[in-house]
């Protein structure tokens, strides 16, 4: 049988002010859609940065369902930021069984849409289905899977044009108390996962064209980052996103013209987790 996730699809930088975690990213240079509410049983918001392969949801968590009690309770408990992956699948249903016979357990699949406004005036719809990992089986966050039924009004061309020239999340960054063994817990949830030791972390490739894990112990991510901001970070999220950029001076001249500061890094450069949603953001 062929394992059937094939990467990341998007990540989610989850909290409670969506207006505020809107404003933030629009300064930070990225076009972001109109915003999208979900239907009532989920209680949640959206806008999307649409990238090239992948995507970054911010997502609101306007009030508490059963369906969304996972993430609200995480939001509060640990406050906004990069609290959730989703991989892609093509099938939910059909991925339920197969992860099932690889021993791997999932929850029930949820199926959802949502209005879209479109180029021309009209209205379409975005529609998915999703299916979650147990969250005890995963070593960061929340893990779960989406198939897109509509990817024609997801992906929409005017959304994937950003004025810091985004094209992709090219890694996620946590901080883990054993990154090699939580490493090899997260491979097994991507069809082509390799792993890969460095002096305290570890890397986890999920994919072609999709963003890479990387795991550390506190002290080496300290040494990339400064503690306080690691620090406002959501406690058991992932402290830092890195987006790739095809201009760092476009990157550079967005900041500057929102008053923005950031920081130079071995990579490219930073911006604190208090003007990012709860995140490091970091264009490389």
């Amino acid at each position: 049988m062929t394992h059937p996730v094939t990467g990341i699809d998007h990540v989610l930088i989850m909290g409670e002010d969506l207006d505020a975690a809107e404003a933030q990213y629009r300064r930070l240079g990225f076009t972001l859609s109109s915003r999208g509410m979900h239907p009532p049983a989920k209680g949640t918001a959206n806008h999307t940065i649409m990238l090239q392969h992948d995507y970054v949801e911010l997502l609101g968590i306007l009030q508490q369902t059963d369906l969304n009690r996972p993430r609200f309770e995480a939001v509060k408990r640990d406050g906004p930021g990069l609290h959730a992956v989703c991989c892609r699948i093509e099938d939910a249903e059909a991925a339920a069984l197969t992860l099932s016979d690889l021993g791997i357990s999932t929850e029930v699949p949820n199926s959802f849409e949502r209005a879209v406004p479109l180029a021309d005036g009209t209205t379409g719809r975005a529609a998915f289905s999703t299916l979650n990992f147990r969250k005890l089986d995963v070593p960061v966050g929340l893990l779960f899977m989406c198939q897109h039924k509509t990817p024609e009004t997801v992906w929409l061309p005017d959304l994937m044009r950003h004025a810091n020239t985004a094209t992709g999340i090219s890694a996620l960054k946590a901080v883990c108390a054993a990154p090699s063994a939580e490493a090899g817990r997260f491979a097994r949830f991507w069809k082509d996962a390799s792993v890969t030791h460095f002096s305290g972390g570890a890397s986890v490739t999920t994919g072609t064209q999709s963003a890479r894990l990387d795991l550390m112990e506190r002290t080496t991510l300290e040494q990339r980052y400064p503690a306080d901001w690691i620090n406002a970070t959501a406690r058991g999220g992932y402290a830092v996103l890195q987006i790739s950029v095809l201009s760092m001076g476009q990157v550079l001249e967005c900041l500057e013209r929102a008053g923005i500061n950031s920081r130079a890094t071995a990579e490219g450069h930073a911006v604190a987790p208090e003007l990012a949603g709860g995140v490091i953001l970091e264009f490389v």
